[in-house]
């Protein structure tokens, strides 16, 4: 006879234990085992549930025999369209995740408002907000007019038997971790109700062929709260990443079944919600003219896409005996590495100096082609001098001290030529040739040092 076991579920990574402890062992955080009751039959195995119909079989069929699949829905705003890779598709499951008061509630509806309008049956299931506030929302954004269907609803059994019936083409659930399901007697947003819940509605979707998307809490570490399973039930998983105290917002492709998976959409905030960035490549760049060292603008790319950020830098003499350093926007531990070089291969010694550097507006150097423009900006507020007028830097540096060839070299030059710059510093390869852009191609960290770095001590 089964009889119901108590057993400690992991809020981070969905393990399970059968004691609490302060601290889960599959993925090493802390208090974040939860009491939870599941029925088992005895010696530890699961109790085997009773169903009244008769198991089927599954079908099969070839491959050739397959329909063609349908034909996305097109959102109408190009950042959007970028990253969803062509439009938003049918019988798909999409997660969103993001931090607190970012914008999801409010990017999600504006899409829903524009689909309705272009004549899509258009779902809204929110288990947080009161329908009168998100009407409020709807009619400062100006899409109070749209036909989009409302629920206000947590109960996963009514939410299922509502979208049953409507039958709807796009549907928003905000937030997975509000929904609970009646079967289960975990507390909503536990491991167990976020992983049945996901499971649920994106079986659904893939039965309907209605376009889902799941909006998903994150955790203190920027990851979508509960269990790494719910990221591979879906097809899609995007975070939406911003600092509040920029007016832009980033949408980010991490999962894509349907499209690219290195895209990004940049937005920007404004008091009648999201609009799509009006030069999203040149949107972290400063329109200030710098006659001061400690700035370089290095040339990334975000998918398929150049854009040109800010590194700033500030080198001062330590005021106590540990130098600091302070990096906001990148790795640490590639910052450790470039003043490494920087002293063992070329002579340049910051070991007695405090170190800051950020990247302006919020932006994060994620590859490696931005070593360059790091080094440019520490040697320039070493020397207390800007850079050439007009400059942009990548590259990625070796602990040799050698400068690396980077991906996609032509289009970043491409792209800083479009924008007005007049001197690029990058490594040696590039093949193009681009009308008032002077192209200086650099072998070693040395040489850089020499271009624009502080004079040699006599």
């Amino acid at each position: 006879m089964a009889k119901a076991n108590t057993v400690f579920t992991c809020q981070s990574c969905g393990a399970v234990h059968l004691k609490w402890s302060g601290r889960c062992d599959a993925c090493g955080e802390w208090n974040t085992l939860v009491e939870e009751t599941s029925s088992a039959a005895p010696g530890g195995l699961a109790a085997p549930k009773s169903s009244s119909r008769k198991a089927g079989k599954a079908e099969f069929t070839t491959l050739n025999a397959v329909e063609d699949a349908p034909t996305r829905h097109m959102i109408g705003v190009d950042e959007l369209d970028r990253v969803f890779g062509g439009g938003v598709v049918p019988s798909s499951a999409t997660l969103i995740g993001g931090d607190p008061g970012i914008g999801k509630s409010t990017l999600l509806l504006q899409v829903a408002a524009r689909l309705a309008r272009n004549g899509l049956s258009t779902v809204y299931v929110s288990g947080e907000e009161a329908a009168a506030q998100i009407q409020d929302r709807a009619r400062r954004l100006k899409v109070s007019e749209s036909p989009v269907e409302l629920a206000t609803e947590t109960d996963l059994r009514k939410v299922m038997s509502a979208l049953k019936s409507a039958n709807p083409d796009f549907v928003v659930i905000d937030s997975i971790q509000t929904m609970w399901s009646d079967s289960l007697e975990a507390a909503p947003g536990s491991v167990a109700q976020v992983r049945a819940c996901a499971q649920e509605l994106t079986r659904w979707a893939k039965k309907s062929g209605a376009a889902l998307i799941l909006v998903g809490h994150v955790t203190k570490e920027g990851q979508i709260a509960g269990p790494r399973v719910v990221e591979h039930m879906v097809d899609t998983v995007f975070y939406f990443e911003g600092e509040r105290g920029h007016q832009f917002r980033i949408l980010r492709a991490v999962k894509n079944r349907f499209g690219p998976t290195d895209e990004i959409g940049i937005f920007e905030m404004h008091q009648y919600g999201l609009a799509p960035a009006r030069e999203p490549s040149a949107l972290f760049l400063s329109n200030e003219d710098e006659t001061s060292g400690g700035t370089a603008v290095f040339a990334a790319m975000e998918g398929s896409r150049p854009v040109l950020a800010e590194v700033q830098a500030l080198v001062a003499a330590s005021a106590y005996g540990t130098p600091r350093r302070s990096i906001v926007g990148w790795d640490a531990n590639r910052l450790a590495m470039v003043l490494a070089v920087l002293e063992a291969r070329c002579g340049v010694s910051l070991a007695g100096r405090d170190v800051y550097l950020s990247v302006a507006g919020g932006y994060r150097m994620a590859e490696p082609a931005g070593d360059l423009a790091a080094a440019a900006a520490l040697l320039t507020s070493l020397a207390d001098r800007p850079p050439p007028e007009k400059s942009v830097f990548f590259g990625e540096v070796a602990l040799s001290g050698a400068i690396r060839p980077v991906a996609r070299m032509d289009q970043r030059l491409k792209e800083a030529q479009r924008l007005g710059f007049r001197n690029a510093f990058v490594p040696e390869g590039s093949t193009g040739s681009f009308e008032g852009l002077t192209v200086k191609p650099l072998s070693r960290l040395s040489d850089l040092v020499d271009l624009i770095g502080p004079d040699p001590e006599p």
